[in-house]
């Protein structure tokens, strides 16, 4: 049983995080609170179930260090130079990510997912405000079974609930747009991005079953919140 203190430290961050989705430290921190090891154990099993997955997991490839300058000299439209455009326009800093261990499956799948989230938004076509983050979660949620996203879906709305209601259309249409995506493409889980920075994006996106466009014509226009 976890302890009084570390229960109240946890629900003063998800309140936090629930006020402010955007603080990158409560969500990293949230990470470890809302995905104990138990949780991972579970998620890393079920991953071993699935080819790509499993060989990911025997391999344990790591994103390394990433030059953004030197990928914003690639050619446009290479993932790449997108994902450089991602990180330079949200006014990313890659350095404050923490560079997690890796040495057990459960470590290496909390270290990978953590270190690829930018990448996912860049393949996904999703931003980095609120609704974007929501349908980014839905599709992790969507392709792996992350109980990490799950608990921010949940905060997500308890959020829009109380703070942001006349955002629910965006951001509901955002978290189906996610959930449909991430159950319609092949898993993204253990892609060796760092060898792919010269692919053309949209040969990337069609590679892993991306159909940005496909999924957008099954979804209703945002109606006008009030």
């Amino acid at each position: 049983m976890r302890n009084p203190w570390s229960l109240a430290r946890a629900a003063y961050q998800v309140v936090r995080t629930i006020r402010d989705p955007e603080r990158l430290q409560d969500i990293v921190d949230l990470a470890r609170i809302l995905a104990p090891p138990e949780a991972m154990r579970r998620l890393a099993d079920g991953l071993w179930r699935n080819p790509s997955a499993a060989a990911a997991l025997r391999e344990r490839p790591r994103l390394g260090r990433v030059d953004v300058n030197a990928l914003r000299t690639l050619p446009r439209g290479t993932l790449g130079r997108a994902f450089a455009e991602h990180v330079v326009a949200n006014g990313l800093e890659l350095g404050a990510l923490p560079r997690l261990p890796a040495s057990t499956d459960t470590e290496y799948v909390r270290a990978h997912l953590l270190e690829v989230h930018d990448i996912w938004h860049v393949l996904t076509g999703f931003s980095t405000r609120v609704e974007g983050e929501l349908g980014l979660q839905a599709f992790s949620l969507a392709q792996v079974g992350s109980p990490f996203a799950a608990a921010i879906l949940t905060g997500g709305l308890v959020n829009t609930l109380l703070y942001a209601f006349p955002e629910r259309d965006v951001r509901m249409r955002a978290i189906v747009r996610g959930w449909l995506l991430g159950k319609r493409a092949r898993l993204l889980f253990g892609g060796a991005w760092a060898r792919m920075w010269e692919s053309p994006l949209e040969e990337v996106r069609t590679a892993f079953g991306l159909d940005l466009e496909g999924v957008e014509a099954l979804l209703p226009p945002v109606a006008q919140s009030c």
